[in-house]
């Protein structure tokens, strides 16, 4: 066997090996996407019904906090963005860093300082290996976020929110995730938490939107707000949890599916470079042959003579 051959043969074999990888990675990831959206669909509902509900608390009092009430003149704010722990999923993570960097270079062109806190390895190594300030991380939970990894994070945002700016506070939090649209399509998003920018009529779903209901509160609203407020920032943020993995889960099927029919093209063409070298070396061969016995009959014939 010729050189040559043998290098098309050792890379069909590499190939063939890394696309049963791809290949299997796909599989994985299309049978978590169908777990992982039902996880969001089962979120969404308690989500929006609290968002309803600080809504109706706010907007049937004039309390003023910081749930609801937007700071007169604004310094500093909080970004949270989720990033994936685990690469080979497309431009996922690449996406939502860089709708990240849009969204902190607009805040601070409106004179706002910028805390980031940041879910997943890869945010966290981007922003490390450019030295770029972390105010706080998670990491290892990106694919099969719980609520207690929610409450993990929401508790640094709550207590920033609640502090004066001089004290290390924030006026504003703002979070930075994919958003699950389809098997085909996610789409980073960047949405402000808190103030609660919600109105009456965006507070129902769909066309049927209803006028909220007036309350009495017992002992006050302010009360009432506070003990919403952990449980609509925890809400909202596993909500986004949960779309983020499934955006992820998507992404590395969409990315694995690809990178296996490339390998299955890449062998195509490597059997075909292999057999025109083989055929190459065979005419070779029948070359050399047919020289060697008309050499041997000239000789032949000359002796002869």
């Amino acid at each position: 066997m010729g050189a040559q051959l043998r290098v098309y043969k050792r890379r069909i074999k590499s190939v063939t090996a890394t696309k049963k990888i791809t290949k299997a990675m796909e599989m994985i990831s299309a049978s978590r996407i169908v777990k992982a959206q039902r996880k969001v669909a089962a979120s969404t509902p308690y989500a929006t019904e609290l968002t309803r509900a600080v809504t109706a608390v706010a907007t049937g009092s004039n309390t003023k906090h910081p749930l609801t009430t937007e700071a007169d003149n604004p310094t500093r704010a909080a970004v949270l963005l989720l990033t994936s722990d685990r690469g080979l999923a497309g431009g996922y993570s690449s996406n939502a860093i860089k709708t990240a960097a849009k969204l902190t270079e607009r805040l601070r062109g409106e004179g706002k300082a910028v805390d980031t806190y940041i879910v997943g390895r890869k945010g966290v190594a981007y922003y490390s290996f450019r030295e770029m300030a972390i105010a706080d991380s998670w990491t290892g939970f990106t694919d099969n976020p719980s609520y207690a990894d929610a409450k993990n994070i929401a508790a640094p945002l709550i207590e920033a929110i609640g502090k004066d700016t001089a004290e290390g506070g924030v006026d504003e939090i703002h979070i930075v995730f994919t958003e699950f649209v389809s098997m085909l399509t996610q789409t980073p998003v960047d949405d402000r938490l808190l103030p609660l920018s919600l109105s009456e009529a965006e507070a129902g779903e769909g066309a049927k939107a209803e006028l909220l209901p007036l309350f009495e509160f017992e002992p006050s609203a302010e009360d009432v707000l506070d003990a919403l407020l952990p449980r609509y920032v925890e809400s909202r943020i596993y909500n986004a949890l949960l779309q983020a993995a499934a955006s992820e889960h998507a992404s590395r099927r969409k990315a694995m599916k690809s990178a296996t029919d490339n390998a299955g093209e890449l062998i195509n063409t490597y059997t075909r470079l292999a057999n025109q070298a083989r055929q190459a070396e065979i005419t070779q061969e029948i070359s050399e042959i047919v020289g060697g016995a008309s050499a041997l009959a000239d000789a032949t014939a000359g002796s002869d003579y």
